[in-house]
């Protein structure tokens, strides 16, 4: 501002006193004389209304303000283009020189940097506010995108949890709820699936015959899931009901063979299964009976006197899957089972499990854990050590 009052005191270096200059836009009727002189850089000079008729009514001339001088310079950009004029007035007529016109000029070179130190500031402020806006809009976006997902983790958590409460709940369907008391005998189990979202195909039950005798099973249907649990549960069924007509290993499993070539709702499923029957025998210990379809051996497991452990797989011969084909052979074993000795059931989820070594325990590994076991043969304990060795 103050080179502006500057360049002003040297266009109009008289007193101020009612000689100030105004800046005022002439109306339409002067536009064209105004365009003239900015072209031609010049000045208008203190004319009558006879020499200049067009001046008689403008306003500016004719009235309060009197005006009898006018210069002007364009305010032009750096590309060309004109945006307007500075225009310097006065109530007395004058001459311009051409320092005066160079003066003005200048003046109208200082509005233009102004102009456009203001049209950068203003479009600086615009681009902060568009990158503002855009950051907003990113965030907003970020925070409904986390939301989402959020959202996504906690339902996909609910349906896992509701998953995992299903398939639970339809294993204890599957699963005796707890192992009976049978006189003379302990009794342990460990289940567990590979996943907690899956319904394992592996099943078991003690339950009684007559008198002193109980039966018992262990088997695994091939597959998991929905289907696998369907066929265990007839698996389940189908050697409960039919042990209670003829208790017989071998007539046991084949009825179960009858039924899952036959029912459609096994469809092309089979298992391996081992059945077995205890009968008591006077004084103590009890009678084994085993069939085989299929099923991974069952071991005899007996500690000698010298505090060695004695292991016999008990693996009846042409046993075969059951389910698999309709006359399909399987095959039994009786021993004893006296006091101090276990009888050690599984199914091959064991065997294909890793050790804490992280080897898989296949079936060496597992006769190897039971020759070099220096605890006792009881069943907890047997149970607990197993569960121990796995990963």
């Amino acid at each position: 501002m103050a080179e502006i009052r500057r360049l002003l005191d040297t266009l109009l270096p008289h007193p101020r006193a009612n000689r100030d200059p105004v800046a005022h836009a002439l109306n339409w009727s002067t536009w064209r004389r105004r365009r003239q002189a900015v072209a031609r850089r010049c000045h208008y000079r203190k004319r009558t209304s006879e020499h200049e008729p067009l001046l008689e009514y403008n306003p500016l001339v004719a009235g309060e303000m009197g005006v009898r001088f006018y210069a002007a310079a364009p305010i032009i950009t750096p590309d060309g283009h004109r945006l307007g004029t500075i225009n310097v007035l006065d109530t007395k007529p004058r001459s311009i020189t051409e320092d005066d016109t160079a003066t003005l000029a200048d003046l109208a070179a200082i509005v233009m940097d102004e102009m456009e130190l203001r049209l950068s500031a203003l479009r600086a402020l615009r681009d902060e506010q568009e990158q503002r806006e855009a950051e907003s809009r990113h965030a907003e976006a970020e925070r409904a995108r986390a939301e989402a997902e959020r959202a996504a983790r906690e339902q996909a958590e609910q349906d896992k949890a509701a998953i995992a409460a299903f398939a639970s709940t339809l294993q204890r369907t599957l699963l005796p709820p707890a192992l009976p008391v049978v006189p003379g005998l302990e009794l342990a189990c460990h289940y567990r699936t590979a996943s907690a979202h899956d319904v394992g195909g592996d099943f078991y039950d003690v339950f009684p015959i007559d008198g002193g005798r109980w039966a018992f099973f262990l088997g695994d249907v091939c597959g998991k899931g929905p289907e696998a649990a369907t066929v265990t549960a007839l698996a389940r069924h189908t050697l409960r009901a039919a042990a209670q007509i003829n208790p017989d290993p071998v007539t046991v499993l084949s009825a179960l063979n009858t039924m899952l070539l036959t029912d459609v709702t096994a469809g092309s499923r089979f298992c391996t299964a081992l059945f077995g029957l205890l009968e008591s025998r006077e004084g103590s210990g009890f009678t084994v009976t085993i069939a085989t379809g299929g099923h991974p051996p069952a071991y005899h497991v007996r500690p000698d006197d010298s505090g060695a452990v004695w292991v016999r797989a008990v693996r009846p011969k042409g046993g075969m899957l059951v389910g698999a084909f309709p006359q399909a052979p399987f095959a039994q074993t009786t021993f004893s089972l006296t006091v101090g000795e276990s009888l050690f059931l599984y199914t091959d989820g064991l065997t294909e499990a890793r050790t804490t070594q992280g080897a898989m325990l296949g079936e060496d590994g597992l006769t190897g854990f039971l020759h070099q076991r220096t605890g006792p043969a009881a069943a907890a304990s047997l149970i607990e050590d197993t569960v121990t060795l796995l990963a």
